[in-house]
């Protein structure tokens, strides 16, 4: 069965104007064209639409969408099946945060008090999921399960204080990164050394006792791999790549 951009945007609950800007940049081409100028788009057009909506969903931009499904690699099967796994995380920390909130009405309405470690229990624990989601793979692999499994729990077990100025500290290295960035500075210089021992601080809140060769190794997959990349160069593009040459330099 063929759609028209219009059946085709009613189908899926995108916008014409959606459709047509992913033919312009190449995401998503129509199977053909007919000799009215209308596009015209078959099964492997939806496949490949439904895909793209999915990736949408979790947050990862159009470029890696195309870049991914333009793959001669790319795996539908375990594409699914990584997007499965992706929602089904995200469905847990929602139910957590629904859980919070409902536990903090329900005090509320009873003038109970909630005790600090029940109000942050649910943002720890979305903290330590997202991990899990993006970079669980990747960190399992190069360090096992157990040193992952220890850090997780050290953020769980983290008091409301000390997750607090843990989570402080990372918005915080976040901030120092973009400025050095924008002014150009050196990661060899005195920056990229304040930048690296912040990044220490900040790791080992949550990660145990200090190990240089570890630390130089997660910033190496901070560049690596794309969805580091992204996480730090979100605003300020160039920042894992600062980030890991000012460790690669500092770290000892």
């Amino acid at each position: 069965m063929e759609y028209t951009v219009q059946a085709l945007a009613e189908l899926s609950g995108v916008t014409p104007r959606t459709l047509r800007w992913y033919d312009r940049i190449g995401l998503l081409k129509p199977g053909r064209v007919g000799e009215n100028g209308y596009r015209y788009y078959g099964p492997a057009q939806v496949d490949r639409l439904q895909d793209i909506l999915y990736y949408r969903a979790l947050g990862v931009p159009l470029e890696q969408i195309k870049a991914s499904l333009d793959d001669p690699s790319f795996d539908r099967l375990a594409a699914l099946r990584g997007h499965l796994a992706a929602l089904e995380g995200e469905r847990a920390r929602l139910e957590g945060l629904i859980r919070s909130v409902k536990t903090t009405i329900r005090k509320q309405e009873r003038s109970e008090i909630m005790n600090d470690a029940e109000k942050f229990e649910a943002f720890k624990q979305r903290a330590v999921d997202w991990h899990e989601r993006i970079y669980g793979r990747e960190a399992r692999e190069k360090y096992g399960d157990r040193m992952v499994d220890a850090a997780q729990h050290a953020v769980l077990e983290l008091t409301p204080e000390k997750y607090e100025a843990w989570k402080n500290l990372g918005e915080e290295l976040q901030g120092r990164l973009e400025a050095a960035v924008r002014s150009g500075a050196d990661p060899a210089g005195a920056e990229g050394q304040a930048v690296t021992q912040l990044h220490r601080r900040w790791l080992s809140m949550s990660g145990g006792p200090y190990d240089p060769a570890k630390h130089r190794g997660i910033a190496e997959l901070y560049v690596a791999d794309e969805r580091f990349a992204a996480y730090y160069d979100k605003d300020v593009p160039g920042c894992a790549r600062f980030l890991r040459d000012a460790v690669l330099h500092w770290a000892g």
